[in-house]
């Protein structure tokens, strides 16, 4: 990171590329490539609670869900992103590139929906490191924003673990399913990327993993 901008151009648009992993891969959503996988994923009266704490959702017709995917990417300018499975090719979840501010080198990742096959997986956590180095190695952003509803305590300790750093909490902030919803700012930057690349790729190492797929460090043990 340098403070000398004077030379600054902005980023290009992020979301178009697939990136692939190990174990993992994102690729921008194609309503006929991917709408009934990822509906399977995360749609649906089963998959309801994913939406809890989001103000959109749940989505439990398959027609409803694909209009909401497509007026965000037209009106919301967000690039949804498909999470799947590299071995298998299936649909595991999404999440999405949204408050794109290219000009600034500004991006945030959100409406992410795990479905149940990819939580707390060696692919959901790939994922998120493929997106988090599609922005800062490929790219060249300056900042990687993550926000959620301050309640939810599952989606900050992700935030955390994943290496986003706590900057406030935005009390009132918007009313949500009828609701008030103070909501919980975190962030990491391109200072700190590097860091937080090796503490990733040595978690991603085979011995780190037993027989039973678990892991034998943290993530943050690694990266600290």
């Amino acid at each position: 990171m340098t403070d000398d901008l004077q030379n600054w151009a902005g980023c290009k648009h992020p979301g178009q590329e697939i990136c692939v992993g190990s174990y993992a891969i994102i690729e921008p959503y194609q309503r006929q490539e991917h709408l009934e996988g990822l509906f399977a994923a995360v749609g649906g009266q089963d998959n309801a609670e994913i939406w809890h704490y989001m103000p959109i959702g749940p989505f439990l017709s398959e027609a409803d869900f694909a209009n909401f995917l497509c007026k965000v990417h037209e009106e919301g300018d967000w690039e949804t992103l498909v999470i799947k499975e590299r071995a298998s090719g299936e649909i595991l979840g999404m999440f999405s590139l949204m408050r794109i501010r290219a000009e600034h080198g500004s991006a945030e990742v959100g409406c992410v929906a795990y479905g149940p096959k990819l939580k707390r997986t060696r692919i959901a956590t790939e994922a998120l490191y493929l997106l988090a180095a599609h922005l800062f190695d490929n790219l060249g952003y300056r900042r990687f924003e993550w926000k959620c509803n301050s309640a939810n305590q599952a989606s900050m300790n992700a935030a955390i673990r994943y290496g986003f750093r706590f900057e406030g909490v935005f009390r009132n902030d918007m009313v949500s399913k009828g609701v008030n919803r103070d909501t919980a700012w975190y962030a990491m930057i391109d200072s700190d990327w590097p860091a937080l690349k090796v503490g990733y790729q040595a978690w991603f190492e085979p011995e780190n993993f037993d027989e039973n797929l678990r892991q034998q460090k943290r993530l943050q043990e690694l990266r600290n």
